[in-house]
C-alpha cells in the first residue's frame, strides 16, 4: 500500500486556541504587524505635507528684463516670470545667494505660476504647499547643507552691548527696512539674520550673548553698508566683520522641466 504523507506542521493542525504555543506565536506577530500597518497609515495622514487644491505652470510670455515674483493673497499664489531658483528662494525662505547645483535651466526658463488652496492659509503654509508643488510639478530633489560661505561674522565691539535688556514675557517683535531695525525681544541670532535681510549676505552670529534685547538701530540708506556697520557699533556695541562664515545652503540635487496645464 502506499504510505499516508506525513502530517501538516503543528501550526495547521492544533485548535485554533490561546491554548497552542505555536498559534501564539504566529497570532502575535499577525496583530502586531496589523498594528505595525495601521500605525504607519495613520502617521502618514497625520504628517501629510499641505498641497494646493488646484495649480497652474505655464512658460512665461513676459518680454526680457521684465518684472518677476511670487505674491500671495489669500488662500492663493502668483508666480510671474520667475526661475525655479527663484520659486526655491520663495518656497524656502533663503537667499538665491545660497541655492546651488541644478542644471542651468533652472536659471533661465522662466513660468507663471498661479495656485490656489483647500481654504485659507497664511504665508507659511502657502509657502509649505509651493515646496509641495516644486516636488510634484519640477520633480525637483533638495538637500540642505552648511557651507562656508563669504559674509559677515557679528561680533561684540569694544565696548560690549549697549541695548536693554528685554523684560521677562516680551513679545518678540522685530520690523526692518532700508534705513533701520526696530526690535523688541530680540535675541542676537534674530538680528544676524535681519542683517543678512538687510546688506543681502549671510550673517552668523558669534557674539556669544545670549538672552533678548530691545533696541533701535538707524542708519543712512543712502550709504547702506558703511552706514550700517557704522550704526551698529555706535548704538549698539556690536561689529561686523567679513569673513567666511558657517551657513545653511540648498542643494538642488535634480529637476525636471513641468509639462504644461
Amino acid at each position: 500500500m502506499p504510505q499516508r504523507p506525513p502530517k501538516p506542521p503543528c501550526a495547521l493542525i492544533l485548535p485554533l486556541t490561546w491554548s497552542s504555543p505555536c498559534l501564539r506565536v504566529s497570532e502575535a506577530i499577525l496583530i502586531l504587524a496589523a498594528s505595525a500597518v495601521f500605525a504607519s497609515a495613520v502617521t502618514f495622514a497625520q504628517t501629510a505635507a499641505p498641497a494646493f487644491e488646484v495649480a497652474s505652470i505655464k512658460a512665461s510670455t513676459a518680454e526680457p528684463g521684465s518684472a518677476s515674483g511670487i505674491g500671495s493673497d489669500t488662500g492663493r499664489i502668483a508666480g510671474r516670470n520667475v526661475t525655479l531658483r527663484g520659486c526655491v528662494h520663495s518656497a524656502y525662505d533663503i537667499p538665491e545667494a545660497q541655492i546651488f547645483g541644478g542644471p542651468r535651466w533652472v536659471d533661465e526658463e522662466r513660468y507663471d505660476i498661479d495656485a490656489k488652496a483647500p481654504g485659507p492659509a497664511g504665508d507659511h503654509e502657502m509657502m509649505t504647499m509651493l515646496q509641495s508643488l516644486l516636488a510634484e510639478r519640477f520633480k525637483l530633489i533638495i538637500h540642505r547643507e552648511t557651507r562656508p560661505i563669504q559674509g559677515y561674522a557679528l561680533v561684540a565691539g569694544k565696548k560690549g552691548l549697549t541695548a536693554k535688556r528685554s523684560e521677562t514675557g516680551t513679545r518678540s517683535v522685530t520690523s526692518w527696512s532700508r534705513r533701520s531695525i526696530d526690535a523688541a525681544g530680540c535675541s542676537m541670532e534674530h538680528l544676524a539674520a535681519k542683517l543678512a535681510g538687510v546688506l543681502h549676505a549671510p550673517v552668523a552670529d558669534l557674539t556669544g550673548i545670549e538672552g533678548d534685547f530691545d533696541f533701535k538701530l538707524e542708519w543712512t540708506p543712502d550709504e547702506l553698508q558703511s552706514g550700517v556697520f557704522a550704526a551698529l557699533e555706535e548704538q549698539l556695541g556690536l561689529k561686523l566683520e567679513g569673513r567666511k562664515v558657517p551657513t545653511e545652503t540648498i542643494v538642488l540635487d535634480s529637476a525636471a522641466k513641468p509639462s504644461e496645464n
